[in-house]
């Protein structure tokens, strides 16, 4: 492929793909690294022994996080939040993101709405306010706690109707002249061409509920409520010694605070892991296409 380049340009291609493969070598070591620690045993993590490979294989750790019934009621709680909340961000972002997208001699308002919600990013009413707000409504304590006060994510709801702008208006056009209304023209017209940004902002939707753990911690009231993140956090990382059993207890002989860190990291981040794949064809298409406007 490099032949029928001119010599500098061969250069600059050969120096570029020799700097992302550095760049990606580099960006992945750290995970071995981790995957490595949380298989290898106490002393040798503690002793600073592990680099990219496991010392003294165990799954110490991984019994420790994952040997109780708690562990697998927090992944519920947090494949519940994911179920409800994805559905409610994507659904309120694409209504929202229609709207806006119009320009302002068919919608006079929008800029007004536009600034409403982006002001939304800058300043936030604070953390008391919205845990009063949380328990006046009265949804304390339950998975509604953790999706309804980010149902509108507002940097996903720029992304999509930059989308939308960007989008031919002349097949907006000749859907009204069909006789298409606003609800037919979206469903049947802008959410087909908008894979790429739909694809995009549910990556983000997702990462953010799997990987959300403070608001576990303030809004739910029993442990036993506790997404996944909220549940790692506090019994590997703060060790909180009132959600431990006897067993766990003996089990903190085994495991040392890097390993159950380390094994807490891996398995947080394995199940979009294992989903960014899927999503990775559409994912630079929609950032860049959404964050661009006309």
């Amino acid at each position: 492929m490099l032949e029928h380049y001119t010599v500098s340009r061969r250069v600059f291609l050969s120096f570029n793909y020799v700097f992302l493969a550095c760049l990606g070598i580099i960006c992945i070591l750290p995970i071995i690294h981790v995957l490595a620690v949380s298989f290898s045993s106490s002393a040798a993590a503690q002793a600073g022994y592990v680099k990219l490979w496991p010392v003294q294989f165990t799954l110490s750790s991984y019994d420790y996080v994952m040997h109780k019934p708690a562990f697998f009621k927090s992944i519920l709680v947090t494949l519940k939040r994911v179920a409800i909340g994805i559905p409610t961000n994507m659904l309120l972002t694409v209504l929202i993101a229609y709207p806006l997208s119009k320009e302002a001699k068919k919608f006079p308002m929008r800029t007004f709405y536009a600034w409403t919600f982006v002001v939304t990013i800058l300043f936030s009413g604070g953390l008391i306010p919205l845990y009063m707000t949380v328990k006046t409504t009265h949804i304390l304590d339950t998975v509604w706690a953790m999706v309804l006060p980010g149902a509108v994510p507002v940097f996903n709801v720029i992304l999509l109707l930059n989308f939308f702008r960007g989008l031919p208006k002349e097949l907006e056009e000749a859907a009204f002249i069909d006789g298409a209304g606003h609800w037919t023209t979206l469903w049947r017209i802008f959410l087909p061409l908008s894979l790429p940004a739909l694809a995009t902002i549910t990556l983000f939707a997702t990462v953010n509920h799997w990987n959300s753990w403070f608001d576990g911690l303030i809004f739910m009231n029993s442990p036993d409520h506790y997404p996944l993140q909220s549940y790692l956090q506090t019994v590997v990382i703060n060790r909180d010694l009132t959600l431990m059993s006897s067993a766990d207890m003996k089990s903190l002989t085994e495991v040392n605070d890097r390993t159950a860190k380390a094994a807490q990291i891996f398995l947080g981040a394995l199940p979009i892991l294992l989903v960014y794949p899927f999503l990775q064809r559409f994912f630079m298409k929609g950032i860049v296409l959404g964050s661009v406007k006309e």
